[in-house]
């Protein structure tokens, strides 16, 4: 059984919402307003609005992500990988799309420029101790687990 959550919205613009692409999805897409087309030079990144106002419950979060297909055929990607939205954020949600192909990408209005998913977070209550405790990885850092 799929958990499902209310979150309020606000939409400025004349897109859709974010919507589930399958029934299973885990990202909803959302889509770019735009006054005019943005072009996106390569290696270039610019400030993607959406006209989405959100106010999600306590203990949620929202992650704005690349959507794969965007990546792959155009070098489109999300700059701040996952970007969080907190639950005490009213504004706008902005996307920062990069370029990274070698070509120029023209971003038009109600383009699907990346995925949105809404989680649960724990909040961490801090205990300070001077030691931790054994595992088998100990303190094995980067590429300690080998290649294979």
């Amino acid at each position: 059984m799929i958990d499902k959550v209310e979150v309020k919205i606000v939409n400025k613009s004349p897109n859709a919402l974010p919507a589930y692409s399958t029934e299973l999805s885990a990202g909803m897409d959302l889509r770019a307003w735009l006054s005019e087309p943005v072009v996106l030079q390569p290696m270039e990144r610019a400030l993607i609005p959406t006209g989405i106002y959100i106010e999600l419950p306590p203990g949620y979060e929202c992650q704005i992500r690349p959507r794969s297909g965007l990546a792959l055929k155009r070098g489109l990607t999300v700059l701040n990988t996952p970007g969080t939205i907190d639950a005490d954020y009213r504004g706008e949600v902005c996307v920062i799309l990069a370029n990274l192909g070698n070509e120029p990408q023209t971003i038009e209005n109600g383009e699907r420029v990346c995925q949105m998913v809404v989680a649960r977070h724990s909040t961490v209550e801090w205990v300070q101790v001077d030691v931790l405790g054994d595992t088998e990885r100990g303190a094995g850092g980067f590429g300690h687990t080998g290649s294979k």
